[in-house]
């Protein structure tokens, strides 16, 4: 099992808090078999088989990004935010649960702003 914690810019740090999102709340988990997101209160659990790819993105807006799991009104994709700076966007074939717990709206991908994006999109691909 590999553990990606996220890296959490100073001004995001009091919003994140504010809905339980906080550096012993915030993790990615690549298993043998699993990617598990874990987000303050939210979750997303898929298999490695469902992921379809990743794409390194960078220069998220604060005001659409700090605070809870965010929602992109474009795609459906969901965002787990800490910073501005970068993150990991994971596509997958199928579309997985994660923003709401009664599964009704779903995500064709999710990006995570990890401290490792390198490393993560390494443990992905394996």
């Amino acid at each position: 099992m590999q553990e990606f914690e996220f890296a959490f810019e100073e001004r995001y740090r009091l919003p994140a808090r504010l809905f339980g999102v906080m550096p012993s709340t915030a993790r990615v988990r690549v298993t043998e078999d699993e990617l598990l997101v874990r987000f303050g209160p939210w979750r997303l659990r898929t298999p490695l088989a469902n992921v379809s790819g990743t794409q390194v993105t960078s220069g998220y807006a604060f005001h659409r990004t700090a605070g809870p799991a965010h929602l992109s009104l474009t795609d459906r994709g969901v965002t787990f935010a800490t910073n501005s700076w970068r993150g990991l966007c994971v596509s997958f074939v199928a579309p997985v649960q994660a923003i709401e717990p009664t599964g009704m709206l779903r995500h064709p991908g999710a990006t995570v702003t990890v401290e490792d994006v390198e490393g993560l999109a390494q443990a992905l691909r394996r």
